[in-house]
């Protein structure tokens, strides 16, 4: 079995899911060669689309993502992966997990605190 990289030109979606508490933290996108490169280092690695470049989670701020499983579903064109979250938070926003979001009332309600102040980690965006 292989994986199934040609749909969604070359990228696969990655579900980046919490190996201890199963909460989904992130959902990032890989091809060919960031996918291998998360298998050889066991760090999560992706491509990023705006920026047409491979760039491992946490080179910039030091929260990396450790992998503990690897997943695929029945069609092999989207991975499940568990990890270790190394670091205080996922999101480059600051929080913990990227769904720190919930529609409530009939709107988006930020339902939890952040975890980092991003300025301090990534400087100005």
């Amino acid at each position: 079995m292989t994986l199934d990289f040609s749909k969604l030109d070359g990228l696969l979606p990655a579900v980046i899911q919490d190996h201890a508490t199963g909460r989904v933290l992130m959902v990032g996108f890989m091809n060919d060669e960031s996918f291998r490169l998360s298998v050889n280092t066991g760090f999560a690695t992706f491509y990023s689309r705006s920026r047409n470049t491979i760039w491992m989670k946490g080179e910039t701020s030091g929260h990396r993502l450790a992998i503990k499983d690897i997943a695929t579903d029945c069609d092999s064109d989207t991975l499940l992966i568990q990890v270790d979250a190394v670091g205080p938070g996922v999101c480059h926003e600051g929080y913990a997990s990227c769904f720190y979001r919930r529609w409530t009332d009939g709107d988006w309600q930020q339902s939890e605190p952040r975890v980092f102040e991003p300025t301090a980690v990534y400087g100005g965006q």
